[in-house]
């Protein structure tokens, strides 16, 4: 990152907190939260980007509710899709590198086997529907960019499955988790290393999407259950069906992501899920 000057959006989230901290040694680090960049309002990121003039823009800024962009899908698609439009066209006209974070969900989850980025898409609920009208728009746009689709994101801040697992677990006796969803889920610390490398070795790189998630694989009550093994946590975990577990969104059965693309380019691999979700407990 010698000599670069770097914008981050979502800096107060999860994986903008880890970002802030990995990207620290930037010669010049710009760090927005909502306050300072609002991507409901996309058109005043436009004065944020021409003002500060980054080299690199990094897009940790996202709508993640699921559940609730069901009903709020307006919402959902101008901060998920108008907005990376907008950081896609200001990049592209600074000569910037945009960094942008996707989903899993942008799959319809039916495929047996690891989803590749040539994969056809076909999301299932409102939220997935939204990012990948991110990935269209900048794709549209050109310029330079990076978008790194990642699965299941946790970590030490903000709102994720980790925190709530163990929230209940301290509150309930028995929890009932949904044992038929597999995917891979990646630390907001592995995301953030990752990113950093990645870029350390991006000057050859094409722009496209890129899958960025932990190695292995698991559902969300075999997470959970690492989660309580980890914390020490007595309460029951019962699977079930995701039919015993209705949502306003639906959910991917399969989330799985290959991360050989970016492997094979970058030369970067995530830790196993496993491994990734050790390190995070002592900063919590």
């Amino acid at each position: 990152m010698t000599g670069q000057k770097v914008l981050l959006l979502g800096a107060g989230g999860q994986v903008g907190t880890e970002l802030r901290r990995s990207f620290s040694g930037a010669p010049e680090l710009l760090a927005c939260g909502r306050q300072q960049a609002d991507l409901s309002r996309p058109e005043k990121l436009r004065d944020l980007v021409r003002e500060f003039r980054p080299d690199v823009i990094l897009n940790a800024a996202a709508y993640t509710a699921v559940d609730r962009a069901e009903s709020e899908p307006d919402l959902a698609m101008m901060v998920n899709a108008a907005a990376p439009g907008v950081l896609a066209e200001e990049a592209a006209r600074l000569g910037a590198l945009l960094v942008h974070y996707s989903t899993d969900y942008v799959f319809d989850g039916t495929k047996s086997g690891p989803w590749l980025e040539s994969d056809a898409t076909g999301p299932l609920n409102v939220y997935g529907r939204s990012k990948l009208a991110g990935e269209e728009a900048i794709q549209r746009v050109g310029g330079r960019y990076f978008i790194f689709r990642t699965s299941w994101v946790y970590g030490p801040h903000g709102s994720n499955f980790l925190l709530t697992m163990l929230r209940l677990g301290r509150e309930r006796p028995q929890l009932r988790i949904v044992d038929d969803q597999t995917g891979a889920p990646t630390s907001s610390i592995e995301i953030s290393r990752a990113t950093l490398a990645a870029l350390k070795r991006a000057s050859d790189a094409p722009s496209g999407i890129y899958h960025m998630s932990c190695g292995g694989w698991t559902s969300w009550y075999g997470f959970a259950c690492a989660i309580f093994r980890q914390a020490g946590t007595s309460a029951e975990l019962l699977p079930i069906p995701s039919e015993q577990y209705p949502t306003p969104a639906r959910r991917p059965r399969n989330s799985v992501l290959s991360n050989e693309k970016l492997r094979a380019v970058f030369g970067v691999e995530l830790a196993g899920w496993e491994e990734a979700l050790q390190e995070v407990f002592p900063r919590l």
